[in-house]
């Protein structure tokens, strides 16, 4: 690692947040967020409204981020980007503003694929949190992707189970709105998921080849489950809905963990690391930490304001890409589906 201080702005834009955050070596010193609360009106990300929002936003919170760290941007050695994937036209405001910003300051420009930033947060120096060693396992579990990823070194991953259909996030989201509960829906379901009975109702595991995963079928069940069950009594869903929220959260649960296993059983890697929004997820970090004493795994559980989207996961891969000197040509273009 160098001994001179290195300074990196990183930049998040992918979907409804925009980020801003600076990092000086490994060490965050800050990482501002601006959340679009707009979109819970429409029960989902709505792709214009965020990228005009992103519009908006993005000056005030990179000026943020610089006056939090306490730097000015001269002393910036490069700026980091979220290339993909994400929504297109969020990701193309950010990508704008980091190539004109690099461009006047005569810096590198590090363009950054979101999920490996999801997995190289665990590499941020946090007092408390240990790093994982080579190879491990990483799960990355949002609203737009649910993966397992065998991570051989910072730039070298192989995805080697993802889901065929929806993520895990949208899975909390589709079963919340059928169960009336706003958006989000995934931290509500959690909430409630704690003073209910997780064994109160079955649903049924989709049956799925290798380490893929699905929860389409999942949604489906549970819809006609409460379309059945509110036939027969109309306020069944309210007077019962810790009870649902806690089968539901306790049934995607153990999907994730079974494939876990399997992964763990496939490749005899024992190191575990999660990351993503959903990573948030009380009940997923309490499986998690059983499993260490059950099954002997080490766990990785990333530090909760780095499993959203931001931009501190940004400016942690583009220090790592700086010191391999591995820069962004200037003509490098916002990618909607970029794989790892």
């Amino acid at each position: 690692m160098s001994k001179e201080n290195i300074y990196i702005l990183g930049i998040e834009s992918s979907c409804d947040d925009t980020s801003a955050a600076v990092l000086c070596n490994a060490k965050i010193l800050s990482n501002v967020v601006a959340s679009q609360k707009i979109h819970a009106e429409y029960g989902g990300v709505v792709p214009e409204l965020a990228s005009r929002a992103h519009q908006s936003n993005i000056v005030p919170v990179v000026d943020q981020a610089l006056k939090q760290a306490n730097i000015t941007k001269d002393l910036l050695h490069a700026i980091a980007f979220t290339r993909g994937p994400g929504l297109m036209g969020s990701l193309l405001v950010g990508t704008s503003f980091a190539k004109s910003l690099a461009y006047g300051l005569d810096i590198p420009l590090i363009d950054v694929n979101h999920m490996q930033g999801h997995i190289l947060a665990h590499f941020i120096e946090e007092d408390g949190y240990s790093k994982p060693p080579f190879p491990f396992l990483a799960m990355t579990i949002s609203g737009g992707h649910t993966q397992i990823v065998k991570v051989n070194s910072y730039f070298d991953m192989n995805v080697i189970g993802e889901t065929i259909d929806d993520a895990v996030g949208e899975a909390y989201d589709k079963s919340g709105k059928i169960l009336g509960l706003g958006y989000p829906a995934g931290p509500q379901i959690d909430k409630l998921a704690q003073t209910g009975n997780p064994k109160a109702y079955q649903f049924t595991k989709p049956k799925v080849d290798g380490l893929n995963f699905s929860f389409s079928g999942l949604k489906t069940g549970i819809l006609y489950f409460a379309q059945r069950e509110t036939k027969n009594n109309p306020e069944f869903v309210k007077e019962n809905l810790a009870d649902i929220c806690a089968s539901i959260q306790y049934t995607i649960i153990g999907i994730l963990m079974d494939k876990l296993k399997s992964a763990v059983k496939q490749t005899g890697i024992t190191h575990i690391a999660i990351g993503g929004g959903v990573s948030a997820n009380s009940g997923i970090r309490g499986a998690l930490k059983n499993a260490e004493q059950k099954h002997g795994w080490t766990t990785y559980i990333p530090k909760f304001e780095y499993t959203t989207d931001n931009a501190a996961m940004i400016a942690i891969v583009g220090y790592l890409k700086y010191l391999e000197k591995d820069f962004s040509d200037f003509n490098v273009m916002a990618t909607a589906r970029l794989k790892i």
